[in-house]
């Protein structure tokens, strides 16, 4: 008896084609130890670092407090641009996104993978950062349902810039620059000590910045137990659509 096979090419459910794409950004990020070091290593020496050694004055009430959500804005800094930044470029100057763009996965499809990579990857951030914090003597406090809006919103802020960066320099400009952007944010944008540092004009100025606007809402929440930190999601709010915009319109693929 003689069995007849009719072959059915075609692409996958767009879900499935997401769901792979994801599962491999996710395992070749984790497999990158620069990007590792990056994303867990740095942010959680930090933590620890600033907070067993008074070595900057972060105002009352425990260092770790002041200490957590400011280490928290700058895992999604590291992940959302800096990583990305650095990966996605890359990859269009090895032509790996040319060639996903023949395959069957729409633009669309890479997006949604790349933005659900960096969404579990912050989960896997907060979740080894927070558990450091909590052993350091961390007490959160307020809605985490607020915490989670504002790295949401942050989130898109950091990533349509990396993406503007990915897309528009060259390779080895995205890692310069972008690692240049991560220190400068790290120094002036409130992650280990209060901007209260600074003087008033350039205080006013570097609470404008992303970085600034979440690491303070998280703190207004998860140290002091405020609501919803308005002015702070309005920031990021404003610098999510611009960079998301200025992405949409210069991006390069190749």
């Amino acid at each position: 008896m003689t069995s007849t096979f009719t072959p059915s090419p075609g692409a996958a459910p767009l879900p499935r084609m997401i769901g792979a794409q994801t599962a491999y950004e996710v395992r070749n990020l984790l497999r990158n130890g620069e990007q590792l070091l990056l994303t867990l290593i740095i942010p959680v020496a930090l933590l620890v670092l600033f907070a067993s050694a008074p070595l900057l004055d972060v105002g009352p009430g425990p260092r770790v407090d002041f200490l957590a959500p400011g280490i928290l804005a700058l895992a999604v800094l590291s992940t959302a641009f800096t990583g990305q930044a650095i990966g996605t470029g890359f990859e269009r100057r090895y032509g790996v996104l040319k060639r996903l763009g023949a395959t069957p996965l729409p633009r669309t499809g890479l997006i949604a993978a790349k933005s659900l990579t960096v969404l579990l990857v912050e989960l896997l951030q907060t979740v080894v950062v927070g558990a450091v914090a909590l052993a350091l003597g961390w007490s959160p406090h307020g809605d985490p349902a607020v915490a989670v809006l504002l790295v949401l919103v942050g989130s898109a802020a950091f990533s349509g810039f990396g993406l503007l960066m990915a897309g528009t320099l060259r390779a080895e400009a995205t890692l310069a620059a972008a690692n240049l952007v991560y220190l400068l944010l790290l120094v002036l944008g409130g992650v280990v000590f209060p901007l209260t540092k600074f003087s008033g004009g350039l205080r006013s100025v570097l609470e404008l910045l992303p970085i600034s606007a979440l690491a303070d809402g998280l703190r207004q929440v998860l140290q002091h137990g405020a609501g919803l930190p308005v002015r702070d999601l309005v920031v990021l709010l404003v610098w999510a659509v611009l960079g998301l915009a200025l992405a949409a319109r210069f991006f390069r693929w190749e």
